[in-house]
């Protein structure tokens, strides 16, 4: 099993990111704090995550992944994402993936930090104990970097990665302030078209140890559409 490490360093008025040495994780883990902090987690990868995409999706033309929009059904409400796949068509192509074959339904945000960003993706929070929350993967599949030129702005969805850069799997994260630091060092690979209110409300929401919410928000399913002419062009 692999061994995962992500660390974000924060610090009053200026923000700085930046991995740990060694060979422990977790994915997008950090701390806000009003004096200087690093905020780093380890643990072991587990194997529970679900199998590899299907060979047939791994042939899909990427036609079949341009002008899509992804609409996540939340308990908190929807959010819908829509897709950069001229920069990051691998991550585009993986999340369509995953989502399509329902590897997200049932999963959890579950780490939110207000002033930054809320979490997602692992499939420990569908059944694994709270204290495996963030450390679990699609197993045996990871995609490679795509760093690109798209700022971390309020409502970027970028990719969650352990200290390889081309460790990213399945969990992703959702920008809700400016966070300009993680720009070139994570895979920005989607943006919210509607429902950033939802995504404020998910990560105000009460939480206790680990930035993980007390009542965490649901991701019931999500629905893979066409993309409407409002929801394309270049990062908004």
């Amino acid at each position: 099993m692999k061994r995962l490490l992500f660390t974000l360093l924060m610090v009053t008025s200026i923000v700085a990111c930046a991995p740990a040495g060694g060979d422990a994780a977790s994915a997008t883990d950090a701390t806000v704090s009003t004096t200087t902090e690093a905020a780093s987690a380890t643990a072991m990868q587990t194997e529970t995550a679900a199998a590899p995409a299907p060979a047939a999706q791994e042939k899909k033309s990427m036609s079949e992944y341009t002008n899509k929009v992804a609409e996540l059904h939340t308990t908190a409400g929807d959010i819908h994402i829509r897709f950069f796949p001229d920069v990051a068509p691998n991550h585009v192509k993986n999340f369509i993936d995953l989502a399509q074959q329902g590897f997200y339904d049932g999963t959890k945000f579950h780490r939110v930090i207000p002033g930054f960003m809320i979490q997602g993706g692992d499939p420990n929070t569908k059944t694994g104990e709270p204290g495996t929350w963030g450390i679990g993967s699609n197993r045996d599949k990871n995609v490679k970097a795509e760093f690109n030129n798209i700022s971390h702005k309020r409502g970027i969805v970028s990719m969650a990665r352990a200290q390889n850069p081309d460790s990213a799997s399945s969990q992703f994260f959702i920008v809700v302030a400016d966070s300009t630091f993680l720009d070139k060092q994570y895979s920005v690979f989607g943006e919210v078209t509607k429902g950033m209110d939802v995504a404020d409300k998910i990560v105000s929401a009460p939480k206790g140890a680990a930035d993980r919410p007390n009542n965490p928000t649901t991701i019931t399913n999500i629905t893979i559409r066409d993309a409407k002419p409002e929801e394309t062009g270049p990062p908004k």
